[in-house]
Formats: C-alpha cells, sequence, structure tokens
C-alpha cells in the first residue's frame, strides 16, 4: 500500500548510502497537524461521531482535496478512497504539507480515466488517519492529542463521516465511488449501505469481510507498535525529545512490506545479493534487508503510530456481512455497476476475495469472475500499474 519511487525499482546497492536512511531526528509523529501548512487540503467539520464500537469523536473533521469542478446538476462528482498508509494527495507534488507526491496521478486528472476536465474528484484522508482528519495525533476538544482516548473506529463508521463530508459538499449522489485496498472496503461499504448515491463502483484487490490470515498479520503489526517501550499506552505524543513508538512503527511497515509485495518481485530484484562487499556471515546484510529498512525509515517521518494500531484494526473488523444476514445477503443489496478487480500475485487479499465480490454483486460489470490484474508487484499492483489500472476503470466513467 505505498506506491512505487524511483530509487525502489532499482537494486540497493545502486542508491547512494547517504539516501538509504534518515539521519534526521526521528519526530513523535508523522501527523499532519494544526498550524503546519495545509497545502492542497480543504477541511470539513462533520460534527460528533458515535463510533460502532463505543464512544464519541466529538468534533470531527476531514481533510479532503479535490480537482476539476462540479456541474450546476451536481452530477458528476466520483469520490476517490486511498489505501491504509494513502491520504487524500491523489495528484500534485510533494511539497509543503505534501510529504510524498500524488499515489494515482496516471488515473487522476486531465484527460485520464478519473477525467478532472469533465468530473469532479473528492479525495478525503480517512477519519482515524494522520493527514488532516481527525485521528489520534489531533488535539481533542479539551486541546490535548486524543491519543489512547481515540475511540475504536470501523468501515462503517469512516464511510458515516465521507457521507456526511457529501453532504456538506452538496452532492446527493456520487457519479462513481473508486477505492483500493482499505479503500475499497470503504467503495463497497458506501455501495451496500448507500446504493441510492452511489452511481457506478470500482473495488480494487478488496474484500468483503477481513479473513483469519489477513487478521493474524495486522495483529502482529499492532503487536510491533503497541510493545515498543515508546508507545506508553498511546499517549507518547506531549513528552520533548521522544521519538513515540519509532522502532515499533517501523518494524510493524517491515512486515507490512512482505504482504504488499510478491514473492516473486522480491526473489526477482534482490535473490541473495549482498548490500555491500561485507558477506551477511560476516556481519553484513542483505539487500532485501535494506529494503526493508528504507521503507520502515520513510514510514515514521510520514505516519502516525496511533493513527496505525486504530487503521489496522479497522480493516480486521470489516465485515460487510455484519448485522446484514451475512456477507451473500449484504453483496446483494449492491446496485451499482461495479467494476471487481483483483492482482495476480496479491498475497495479501488474493484473488479468492475478489471472486467472492463478483459472484455475490450481481452489478459487476465482469460476470460472476473478477477482472484479473496479471502484475509481478503484488498487492501494490493497484498503485504501481496505474496506466492498467486506467485502461479498466475507463469504461466504468464513459
Amino acid at each position: 500500500m505505498d506506491w512505487q519511487l524511483s530509487e525502489n525499482a532499482q537494486h540497493l546497492s545502486a542508491v547512494p548510502a547517504a539516501r538509504l536512511v534518515d539521519r534526521t531526528p526521528v519526530p513523535v509523529t508523522g501527523a499532519w497537524r494544526p498550524g503546519d501548512d495545509p497545502g492542497s487540503r480543504s477541511f470539513a467539520r462533520i460534527g460528533d461521531i458515535d463510533a460502532e464500537a463505543g464512544g464519541t469523536i466529538r468534533g470531527a473533521v476531514l481533510a479532503y482535496e479535490t480537482w476539476g469542478a462540479l456541474s450546476p446538476a451536481r452530477d458528476n462528482a466520483v469520490l476517490v478512497l486511498h489505501a491504509l498508509t494513502g491520504d487524500s494527495h491523489v495528484r500534485g507534488a510533494a511539497g509543503p504539507g505534501h510529504a510524498t507526491s500524488g499515489w494515482w496521478e496516471e488515473v487522476v486528472g486531465p484527460g485520464l480515466a478519473i477525467d478532472t476536465d469533465r468530473l469532479f474528484v473528492v479525495a478525503p484522508n480517512m477519519l482515524g488517519g494522520c493527514q488532516g482528519s481527525t485521528g489520534p495525533a489531533t488535539p481533542a476538544p479539551d486541546g490535548r492529542e486524543w491519543g489512547s482516548r481515540f475511540p475504536r473506529v470501523t468501515i462503517r463508521d469512516q464511510v458515516e463521516a465521507q457521507r456526511r463530508l457529501a453532504d456538506h459538499l452538496g452532492i446527493g449522489r456520487w457519479r462513481a465511488v473508486v477505492g483500493g485496498s482499505m479503500g475499497g472496503m470503504h467503495a463497497l461499504e458506501w455501495a451496500i449501505a448507500h446504493p441510492d448515491r452511489v452511481g457506478a463502483t470500482a473495488l480494487f484487490a478488496s474484500n468483503a469481510a477481513t479473513s483469519a490470515d489477513q487478521i493474524a498479520g495486522n495483529a502482529l503489526q499492532i503487536e510491533a507498535v503497541t510493545t515498543d517501550p515508546g508507545w506508553l499506552g498511546g499517549d507518547f505524543y506531549d513528552l520533548p525529545g521522544h521519538a513515540g513508538p519509532a522502532r515499533g512503527l517501523a518494524l510493524a511497515r517491515r512486515m507490512a512490506m512482505l504482504g504488499y509485495r510478491s514473492q516473486h518481485e522480491l526473489n526477482e530484484r534482490f535473490e541473495r545479493a549482498w548490500q555491500s562487499s561485507v558477506d551477511p556471515l560476516a556481519g553484513g546484510r542483505f539487500q532485501v534487508e535494506s529494503y526493508l529498512d528504507v521503507h520502515g525509515n520513510r514510514f515514521v517521518r510520514r505516519f502516525d503510530a496511533g493513527s496505525y494500531v486504530r487503521l489496522v484494526d479497522a480493516m480486521s473488523t470489516h465485515d460487510v456481512g455484519r448485522g446484514r444476514g451475512g456477507v451473500e445477503a449484504a453483496l446483494a443489496r449492491v446496485t451499482s455497476p461495479t467494476l471487481v478487480v483483483g492482482i495476480s500475485s496479491d498475497r495479501l487479499f488474493p484473488v479468492a476475495d475478489q471472486q467472492r465480490l463478483a459472484a455475490g454483486i450481481a452489478t459487476s460489470v465482469s460476470g460472476a469472475e473478477p477482472v484479473v490484474l496479471e502484475s509481478g508487484f503484488g498487492h501494490d499492483g493497484f498503485l504501481i500499474e496505474r496506466e492498467r489500472v486506467g485502461d479498466l476503470l475507463a469504461p466504468l466513467l464513459a
């Protein structure tokens, strides 16, 4: 659930050593916080959210970005929903307010599949996130960070927040709702909970209910963060010079990368190559170890540990069939034309997950079988194979 940067596409031995590890001090959180440069963000106050699992998020705010113009009839709006560690910055350069460049530059824009010359695109940062929306790192009404007081949130809570954003923008019906991975969970929940407000749906590398295997991986990542001595029960934000649970968060990220990328890609890219001329048996390292370290090191500088724990937990509790008579009964509620796409080498959300979606959604545009994108990049294929993703999306939005 990360995007492919230029240096990710080459062996790390070709990357200057100074770029492999960021030597600057690790911040207590990589979250965007009030007072920081807003960049391209707008903010919507959406009121109090009563969380499904209990507790109330008072005075919730969603950060979002938009592209294109809303038509006079307000019928050309497309909702684009990001994955676990993404944000609202779908397109645009990195710079003040935005740690990374847009994650779907070749999919969203003028003349592209999600054509901003004729469509109005809205991309929110999800509730509980750390890039402008209310989450553990943002101030609660008493002025202190929410921290451990931030309630557990579910996919349904996050979609309720997005529904309120739609109302705030005066959008009664989306032309389409599009999402991948965790964003696909949101898009599916939209199509089930609000079928009258969704004109079309696109689900990339997602599922209907999180499996035991997926929950197990999530549980280990949460444990990596919360057993770090710097976690402090989730209230680590106000200690001067404190890096929070940076080691645990970096470890969780390294663990997650093994699900995001395919076995084939890692074996082909790195083989058993050494990172330097020093044999790993003599204290050196393998290139693949350094690759994981690079991702962990970057991640702690742009994300928040509290958000990570809450969002991973939200993925684990995802089950569209909860309280609806089971998954198949819930999928039967979808009435919009729906594109279901799986990634051939995805070992996190394997194609069997998308087969269940396509078989259960009567309006699947490919019938009872999903469209399978042949890619060696694994789960992250929907973020990397952008031109091919655009080709799949274009007919749905024509």
